[in-house]
């Protein structure tokens, strides 16, 4: 697989954009946490929840397990995020949040506002000082790819300040050239 990369200003931190696998990423696998799209149940799934899972190893599963049900069989609830320890995987840490399923969920914008915003949140509760994001809801939850860019982008750019760099690490061609695209929008960049 090919990597891409594009690196841009978001005032104090870096923002970069990937091509590429998010369950193998990291900065120094201390503070850096990669954050998993995962389902209300928090037992891995399909996609990008289920690459972390396979690469984190079943440390990862106990782990979620352990994390207390807000509602029967629910432990991160959507627009809420969880953190663990990132096992077998590069990263140190997993922000597992839960996106809106489009066309279900009852005001998508703000779930999936709010799952970034938590996420980010706490990832700087954490001291987490690199957080890399896939493009959530984006797969089998039928987020529109653009919509949800601009989104993505410009809750990051609210956090700017709180972290040395934030990536997009997007498993696709076609989403890494949208995200690309949306954040030389959002940021004003010339293409």
């Amino acid at each position: 697989m090919t990597f891409k990369v594009a690196t841009l200003s978001l005032s104090s931190s870096a923002l970069k954009i990937k091509r590429g696998d998010i369950s193998q990423w990291f900065v120094d696998g201390f503070s850096d946490a990669i954050v998993n799209s995962a389902n209300e149940k928090m037992l891995g799934g399909g996609g990008c929840d289920g690459a972390i899972h396979r690469a984190a190893g079943p440390e990862l599963l106990e782990a979620c397990y352990r994390v207390p049900e807000v509602g029967f069989g629910i432990r991160c609830p959507t627009g809420e995020a969880r953190i663990t320890p990132g096992f077998k995987l590069p990263a140190s840490h997993v922000i597992h949040t839960v996106g809106p399923i489009y066309g279900v969920t009852i005001n998508p914008e703000a779930s999936l506002r709010s799952a970034y915003k938590n996420s980010l949140s706490l990832a700087k509760a954490n001291n987490i000082q690199y957080i890399a994001f896939p493009a959530i809801s984006c797969g089998l939850y039928c987020y529109p790819h653009e919509e949800a860019a601009t989104i993505a982008i410009s809750t990051v750019k609210e956090f700017a300040n709180d972290f040395k760099e934030v990536h997009f690490v997007l498993f696709t061609d076609d989403l890494y050239n949208l995200w690309l695209k949306k954040a030389r929008e959002l940021l004003s960049f010339s293409s």
